[in-house]
């Protein structure tokens, strides 16, 4: 195999690779349909006693007559709703991080585009769950200037004398917030009961991104015995849930692209993770931890943090242990978390992302130096053999095993690698589809710009005009490179910016960008080694 067909093979293989990573990350076919309506429930074979209370729960619908509201809460991060009728935390509006496509809007994690809130409740007969309608103080609750928390309380009472509060709190410059479950028990027996907390929502990947697809939406969970496992909505749908169901540490999470919600009980708290089907495309993911016992005239109290925001890692790593392992780089993390490290590093001295890429770029091309260095020598030397390799191809035109003792005679006397025009490019891959996934999962590259027309290196280019620059740079090392001697591959090598350019219009600007900057050193380079190459004296070789 000689070096063109050998490029021809490893352009071929690394689309093949491409296809492969977005076909692992893309979406499972939705699951089948089942029961409407029914009531979230622990997944597995041996249901504890709490997986069996939340089954049995009754519906407590809210009562005739007072129809339920909602409340409207803001902070400096978020503009959110509470409905009366469970406290369910039913809106969520990021007013940091904008719209997919129009700007001008703020992005909505919770809302009316997918069924999707934060549910939570008590476990037990008479007691108040996400379908008892509660009360509150205000319709509405704004996080003062001077103030770094904002409490909204929602009470409701039985017929048995249990009070019971729901208490969210929300911080300033912060996207959690704290779920708290409060009973006082009014009765002459003591209580022992379990609170459970949940985030409900449809199958379905966000809309208006065209390139979703690629990314994964479903459930995530983290323990420090297991690490981070998904759970997927089709495995959920047919039981399939090989997660600890009882540990004393970890989170439960349902993740989209850029954005997660998750559940995050305190270490060393008893709890137990579920996941549940609830209708044909309605589904559950929470934890259960106890509550009580509350002895006759007492309080008890249980809290359950919850992030829901920008997969920021910075953010993530800090809320709880693992939960940045929620930005899925896929099979090359081990490369594109350094990448990301340094792409931010930069980012911080330059205030730019494209000039951080710009930058990256050039680094990466110095590691690699010593390699493209010994390729382009290799590739000047077989331009000059080229007219010595067509002549070597009529002579023996008509005895294939002739002529290619004869090249292989050539290749060595001149000292020339056939092949190491390739290893540059195949070292290359692995880092490029790295790359690729830290520009597309990384939300801090979300609507990220670069300058004039570029508004968004995690999108492709509206102008097209990077990946156009791109497949210029591209024929100009093709007219750098020697011609084959194979006038069908020759023909091939000239089409293939074309063809392989064409990809680049549906990648992320920024990622064409890298690839641009790094097609502009690569001229450079294979330039001024072609010109010390040809200006040096021909071998004894070349005389003969």
């Amino acid at each position: 195999m000689d070096t063109q067909r050998l490029i021809l093979f490893l352009v071929f293989s690394f689309s093949l690779l491409l296809l492969w990573d977005a076909w692992q990350k893309e979406i499972r076919p939705p699951a089948a349909p089942a029961t409407q309506g029914a009531v979230p429930t622990p997944s597995g074979p041996a249901a504890t006693p709490a997986a069996k209370g939340v089954e049995a729960m009754p519906p407590n619908a809210a009562p005739a007559g007072k129809p339920r509201e909602r409340l409207r809460v803001r902070t400096d991060t978020l503009l959110a709703e509470i409905d009366t009728q469970g406290g369910d935390l039913v809106y969520l509006e990021l007013l940091k991080h904008k719209d997919t496509h129009d700007e001008k809007k703020n992005f909505v994690l919770f809302g009316p585009e997918h069924r999707y809130s934060a549910q939570s409740g008590l476990i037990g007969a008479g007691l108040p769950n996400h379908r008892t309608l509660f009360r509150a103080a205000a319709k509405e609750f704004i996080l003062e200037q001077d103030h770094d928390r904002l409490e909204v309380r929602l009470d409701a009472d039985t017929a048995e004398g249990v009070k019971v509060a729901k208490v969210l709190t929300f911080h300033r410059a912060s996207y959690r917030v704290d779920v708290a479950e409060e009973i006082s028990n009014g009765t002459a027996a003591p209580i022992a009961t379990h609170a459970y907390f949940q985030l409900t929502r449809d199958n379905k990947s966000p809309g208006g991104d065209p390139y979703m697809a690629q990314t994964y939406t479903g459930v995530a969970l983290y323990t420090e015995q297991d690490k981070f496992q998904k759970v997927t909505f089709e495995d959920i749908a047919k039981g399939k849930t090989p997660y600890p169901k009882t540990p004393d540490n970890g989170w439960i999470a349902i993740i989209q692209h850029y954005f997660v919600a998750a559940l995050l009980p305190p270490d060393k708290m008893p709890r137990e993770f579920y996941t549940r089907k609830l209708s044909e495309d309605l589904y559950s993911a929470g934890v259960i931890v106890p509550l009580g016992p509350v002895a006759r005239g007492t309080s008890a109290r249980v809290v359950v943090p919850m992030y829901a925001g920008p997969q920021d890692q910075d953010q993530l790593q800090a809320v709880a242990p693992g939960l940045q392992l929620v930005v899925d780089y896929g099979w090359l993390t081990v490369i594109a978390a350094p990448l990301f490290w340094v792409l931010r590093l930069f980012h911080g001295w330059m205030g730019n992302w494209g000039l951080a890429i710009i930058l990256l770029t050039v680094v990466i091309k110095l590691i690699f130096f010593p390699l493209s260095a010994a390729s382009y020598r290799s590739m000047a030397k077989m331009k000059l053999v080229t007219p010595r390799l067509m002549k070597i191809r009529e002579q023996y035109a008509d005895d294939k095993t002739k002529m290619n003792q004869a090249m292989m005679d050539l290749y060595k006397s001149e000292k020339i690698n056939p092949l190491g025009g390739c290893l540059p490019i195949l070292v290359q891959i692995p880092v490029f589809i790295a790359l690729y996934w830290v520009l597309f999962e990384s939300v801090e590259l979300r609507h990220a710009p670069f300058y004039l027309w570029v508004r968004d290196l995690s999108a492709p280019d509206p102008w097209f005009v990077l990946p156009t620059l791109m497949m210029g740079s591209m024929i100009v090392q093709t007219k750098m490179n020697p011609t084959p001697p194979d006038p069908v591959q020759a023909k091939v090598m000239m089409i293939m910016p074309f063809a392989f350019g064409v990809m680049f219009y549906f990648f992320p600007s920024g990622l064409v960008l890298y690839w641009f900057v790094n097609n502009i050193l690569s001229i450079l380079q294979q330039w001024q080694i072609t010109r010390m190459i040809e200006g040096t004296k021909p071998s004894a070789g070349a005389k003969r």
